[in-house]
């Protein structure tokens, strides 16, 4: 029986950690766990139900597959949180820090919010990452003042 139902950032999370361990091997319950840090029950009970949804191929003691579906989604949050992560770092906020916010806020932005983020983070990396605003950025981050600013 197919079951239509709104993913949730839980689901959203299997299937980014999913989608990024099936990168590698074959996956199985306890990759997932060990990623996640969560106790294997856990993960078969939300693998039933992404299962009953059409997001994963599951059987018990199996290995485990993402559908078409699955993948675009897993693709998608695994997307998001590299862009936000980069984003996060160029403005200066500590790597484990941006880690951890990153899984945070990539379930609750619009797409258009992420679209410009992904450009932001694109025309940056084209200068390389330290244009002279960045710089001015990063003393005034130190000092909290804002430099004068040179455009040259």
């Amino acid at each position: 029986m197919l079951v239509f139902m709104q993913l949730t950032r839980n689901m959203e999370d299997y299937l980014e950690a999913i989608y990024a361990l099936s990168k590698d091997k074959e996956v199985r319950v306890t990759d997932i766990a060990r990623r996640l840090t969560i106790k294997s029950p856990s993960v078969s009970e939300m693998l039933r139900k992404l299962d009953k949804c059409r997001y994963v191929v599951y059987e018990p003691y199996g290995r485990i597959m993402l559908t078409k579906k699955g993948e675009l989604v897993g693709k998608t949050v695994m997307v998001r949180h590299e862009t936000i992560k980069a984003f996060l770092k160029i403005i200066l906020v500590p790597p484990d820090v941006a880690e951890r916010s990153a899984c945070t806020i990539e379930h609750n932005l619009e797409a258009e919010t992420v679209e410009q983020l992904t450009k932001f983070v694109k025309f940056v990396g084209a200068y390389g990452m330290h244009p002279k605003w960045l710089e001015h950025f990063e003393a005034y981050c130190r000092t909290g003042k804002i430099p004068k600013c040179r455009y040259d």
